[in-house]
């Protein structure tokens, strides 16, 4: 049982906007222990697939620095197949939130780096990395490039699990460590589901775990999202 907060309650989130200044866009997030740096580049130009299609491309990329876990990671581990997976994940949530026909045939390059790991580290870097590309698309209207930004959303997203036999939000690495049941879940701010990527560590859940972590994590995006909001307000 959780000491510290509630089963559907949030660790502390703080989104430190201008993190960096030689980027467009950057954001540091702060999910409890977790601290993830999020930046955003603009290139003129898209890969060579989409040249023609007058549409532009978010990708991302991911590391954990050597320092950022209790046990050292290894640069070479950059390249490994859970952080392509992990990538790709945050590559396709934040897509979601963009009209690329809107943004031409160009390309924003979104960097996740994990200063700091305690659990949630691919949903925190979502959810700061919509606020440092929403930031890099407003520098481009600023720059006269568009007349206004293609994000078209908000998307944020957070873990949830079952652990001990309790469904809980937010999973700090203790929990998730010998959790049951791990999932992370992406959504939309109007609360559409963008992915949902469940796992039995242990027992096989039921459909009624499931439906209660998909409602924890309706709730925990909502606050995430309105957590976005008061960030760029300020």
């Amino acid at each position: 049982m959780r000491e510290d907060r509630k089963a559907d309650e949030l660790r502390p989130v703080v989104l430190r906007r201008g993190f960096t200044e030689m980027t467009p866009g950057s954001v540091l997030v702060e999910m409890g222990k977790t601290r993830v740096l999020c930046t955003v580049s603009i290139e003129e130009e898209v890969p060579p697939w989409m040249r023609g299609t007058g549409k532009g491309w978010v990708t991302a990329e991911y590391s954990m620095l050597p320092g950022s876990s209790r046990e050292r990671v290894s640069r070479r581990s950059i390249s490994g197949g859970r952080t392509k997976e992990i990538q790709r994940l945050i590559g396709r949530s934040l897509r979601a939130a963009v009209d690329e026909e809107a943004m031409g045939e160009i390309m924003a390059r979104v960097d996740c780096d994990v200063l700091q790991a305690d659990g949630g580290t691919r949903t925190a870097a979502i959810t700061g990395a919509w606020v440092a590309l929403a930031d890099a698309f407003d520098a481009m209207v600023d720059k006269g490039v568009w007349e206004k930004s293609p994000m078209v959303q908000h998307i944020a997203a957070v873990s949830v699990g079952v652990f001990d036999g309790e469904v809980l939000l937010d999973l700090e690495y203790s929990e998730d460590v010998d959790a049951d049941t791990d999932c992370n879940v992406v959504m939309t701010g109007d609360g559409k589901f963008v992915e949902v990527q469940g796992t039995a560590e242990g027992a096989a859940f039921d459909r009624d775990e499931l439906n209660r972590m998909l409602d924890l994590a309706t709730g925990g995006i909502a606050e995430l999202v309105d957590a976005q909001k008061a960030s760029r307000s300020r």
